[in-house]
């Protein structure tokens, strides 16, 4: 409260030109007081109009005013300043190039604190007083500052614009409206307004639903992301771990060979040095029997000669052979050969997976947004045939495996582990991509399902049947009537009956969508799931009393 008081005797001492405190004050004859530098700058100007105003109340004076300095104000300011009084406002309180200033204040201009749409002018606070305390005033329409008041002026007949032409879309004064105007469908600014503000509402809300997709889109992202590299990080990890145990490994066995290698080499160099050794003390007794028959041959005694001398053939024959075959340089070349074509049928191995690890492509590509028209379905089309492996005996197939008729004979087929106890039957072809194709039925109640292959076969209950398990997804067409099966729960469709049934897939994606196909397609019930596995199409029969065998085909849509 005293911070107000204060506020408030400030301004009386301040001067509404120059927004100051008062220098060198000056009374003029209507009583407001000013600078007297100020107030002679201002009627300077008004000097060629000879008519003196005063800038507050605007009362005139005719022969200019003989200014005197008031002394009681001079000394009135000085002690006031003595006390610790602001000579101005704060900086921030006046107008800068952004900011709106005030229409009234002359001099350095505040910044404008309300603007009025009735009036058309500006206010700082202390001129905007008025609009609080006079009650005409108070009828006027106050908003935030505005440098665009101008806009709200006719330049035609200088009125404020209060009305706008929904024929021109134009906003245009009252004048306007029952001259240049007449005739068109011409509102109040405020009810337009009000009819724009419900349009601006709901694109607001469709905008921020939007921005509330998108950010769920893009925390999916960032989860695919973090998948994306937790998967790398994973296959990293665990390829260097494979390659560490195979360098491991193959380090193994070079151990081993080098072990059998110098192993083979000790028992082949002992033996030979063991038929080395043989050898040289044969050749030493040989020697030394030489030497005696040298000795003897030249004795000159014959009684001695004859008594001593033995035939050749009584030396003691040799334990081995006269003759050693030495093999050609060719002792582990074998080993060689084994461990060379070893590298080389590695280096296929290797050269052969690379190539397979090459041409693996991560798919983290984003998906693509559904078609809107059947022609955007064709686009993904795909040829499928029914696998006779997989047939129940009571279900006939023709039109090239392409159309199933349910019958009472059974048919002839082999005996496959594949095939169903259920009337029930798969396609040939496994669906990964993106796939749309559409089936024909007729007669009786026909399942149009997509289904993993690891489905149980044997059996007929909720393990083997479409849709009553986690590994397939169903929509039961019966006449008019539609019903969606998967993992046995089930959901009531509505729809438009008809005989053809659209299916898309978007297997990256996890989308599985049913259209009802005539002249025009219609969404019975989509699917967002995770896929594990390839996707199989499946077709499951039933007759009826009625309108005879169930039959459905795959259509040809090329």
């Amino acid at each position: 409260m005293a911070q107000q008081e204060h506020q408030l005797d400030r301004l009386k001492f301040c001067c509404s030109i120059c927004l100051d405190l008062l220098k060198d004050p000056v009374t003029i004859p209507c009583g407001h007081s000013y600078c007297m530098n100020c107030i002679q700058s201002c009627w300077n100007r008004e000097d060629e109009q000879r008519i003196h105003s005063c800038p507050q109340c605007r009362k005139t004076f005719t022969p200019r005013p003989v200014l005197v300095k008031s002394t009681m104000l001079t000394d009135l300011v000085e002690e006031l300043k003595k006390t610790g009084l602001q000579a101005a406002p704060d900086d921030h309180c006046y107008a800068g190039p952004e900011d709106v200033a005030c229409d009234v204040c002359t001099g350095r201009k505040l910044k404008a604190k309300k603007s009025c749409l009735f009036c058309l002018v500006s206010y700082c606070e202390e001129h905007l007083q008025p609009h609080y305390d006079v009650p005409q005033l108070k009828k006027h329409k106050l908003v935030e500052p505005s440098k665009n008041l101008q806009e709200n002026i006719c330049s035609r007949h200088d009125e404020v614009m209060k009305m706008f032409c929904r024929t021109d879309q134009q906003s245009v004064c009252y004048l306007c409206s029952v001259d240049g105007h007449k005739g068109h469908d011409t509102v109040s600014a405020a009810a337009e307004r009000t009819e724009r503000q419900r349009e601006l509402q709901e694109s607001l809300q469709q905008i921020l639903q939007r921005v509330q997709d998108r950010e769920g889109d893009v925390k999916l992202l960032q989860q695919e992301v973090e998948a994306i590299s937790r998967s790398a990080d994973k296959t990293v990890e665990d390829s260097e771990k494979i390659f560490t145990e195979l360098i491991r490994l193959t380090q193994k066995r070079s151990s081993d060979v080098k072990q059998q290698v110098r192993s083979q080499q000790e028992a082949e160099v002992s033996r030979v040095k063991e038929r080395q050794e043989e050898l040289e003390q044969e050749i030493t007794e040989l020697k030394r029997k030489a030497a005696e028959l040298e000795q003897l041959s030249h004795t000159e005694d014959h009684i001695h000669f004859l008594h001593n001398y033995r035939p050749l053939s009584a030396l003691s024959e040799s334990t081995h052979s006269s003759s050693i075959n030495i093999r050609p340089l060719r002792y582990f070349e074998d080993v060689t050969a084994a461990v060379s074509e070893l590298r080389d049928k590695l280096q296929d191995t290797l050269r052969q997976t690379w190539t397979n690890v090459s041409l693996t492509e991560v798919d983290v590509l984003l998906s693509e947004p559904e078609p809107q028209t059947r022609a955007g379905f064709l686009q993904y089309s795909c040829e499928l045939t029914l696998d006779p492996n997989t047939a129940q005996r009571e279900l006939k197939l023709s039109e090239g495996n392409r159309k199933v008729t349910r019958v009472k004979q059974q048919q002839p087929y082999f005996n496959h582990p594949d095939r169903f106890k259920g009337c029930q039957v798969l396609s040939r072809e496994s669906l990964t991509g993106r796939s749309y194709w559409e089936v024909e039925r007729r007669g009786g109640g026909v399942y149009v399902a997509v289904t993993y292959k690891s489905i149980s076969r044997a059996g007929s209950g909720d393990e083997c049947g479409f849709g009553c398990n986690d590994k397939s997804w169903a929509l039961y067409c019966y006449q008019n009537m539609y019903r969606f099966y998967h993992n046995d729960i089930t959901t009531e469709v509505s729809g438009p009956p008809s005989s053809r049934v659209g299916v898309y897939l978007d297997h990256r994606a996890g989308i599985l969508s049913f259209y009802s196909v005539s002249e025009t397609m219609t969404l019975l019930h989509r699917v967002q799931t995770t896929f594990t596995e390839p996707l199989y199409a499946g077709l499951r029969l039933f007759n009826s009393f009625l309108f005879g065998p169930g039959s459905a085909e795959l259509c040809n849509l090329k």
